[in-house]
C-alpha cells in the first residue's frame, strides 16, 4: 500500500473517533435544570408617596433546555390583575457571570377581573415581548443572579429586559 493511502485511512480513522466523541459529549452533556420561585413589589412612580402598587410573583423553570415563566400580577388585597405565561428554550447558561439566556417563543396572556387596571409593569412587558414575537418570532430574556445565599436557598434576581428586581427562591432539581 502506499503511503497516500495509508495517510487517507488514518485520516478517515480520525474523523470517525472525532464524530464518536462528540456524539458521547452530546448524549451525556445535559442541560442546566433550575428552578426559581421569585417575588416582588411593584410601584407606582407617578403618584405621590412611595407605597407599593402591585405585587408581582415570577416563577421560572428549566428542564432539559425548555424554559417556562410566568409572570402573575396581583393587588394590593391579593386579587390576580393578570399574567404573563411565556414559554421558550433556554440558549446558553453562563456560570461565571451566573446569566441564563432564554429565547422566548410563545406567550399567553391572562387579565384580572373587567375593569380592574393592570400594572405598567405588564402593559410593559406585554409591548415589548409581543413586538419582539411579531417581528422575529423570539422574545430576548435575559436572567442574571445579582447575589445568592446557598445556604438558604435565596438569590436577588434581574430580569431584562423588563429590568425587574426580585428575590427569589432556589428550588433544586
Amino acid at each position: 500500500m502506499t503511503r497516500k493511502g495509508l495517510w487517507v485511512i488514518n485520516i478517515v480513522i480520525l474523523l470517525c473517533l472525532l464524530g464518536s466523541v462528540g456524539t458521547i459529549y452530546s448524549l451525556t452533556s445535559k442541560p442546566t435544570n433550575f428552578m426559581l420561585s421569585c417575588s416582588s413589589e411593584l410601584f407606582n412612580h407617578g403618584a405621590t408617596g412611595s407605597e407599593s402598587d402591585h405585587y408581582l410573583l415570577v416563577d421560572l423553570v428549566s428542564k432539559d433546555g425548555l424554559a417556562q415563566i410566568n409572570y402573575r400580577y396581583y393587588d394590593l388585597e391579593g386579587n390576580s390583575v393578570g399574567t404573563l405565561a411565556m414559554a421558550g428554550k433556554v440558549n446558553k447558561v453562563d456560570t461565571e457571570r451566573q446569566m441564563f439566556d432564554v429565547s422566548v417563543t410563545t406567550k399567553q396572556e391572562y387579565t384580572g377581573k373587567n375593569g380592574q387596571s393592570t400594572p405598567a409593569h405588564y402593559e410593559y412587558l406585554s409591548y415589548i415581548s409581543g413586538l419582539n414575537l411579531n417581528q422575529s418570532g423570539m422574545h430576548s430574556l435575559s436572567v442574571q443572579v445579582l447575589e445568592r445565599d446557598e445556604t438558604k436557598d435565596y438569590a436577588v434576581v434581574l430580569f431584562q429586559p423588563s429590568n425587574t428586581v426580585c428575590g427569589c427562591r432556589l428550588v433544586n432539581q
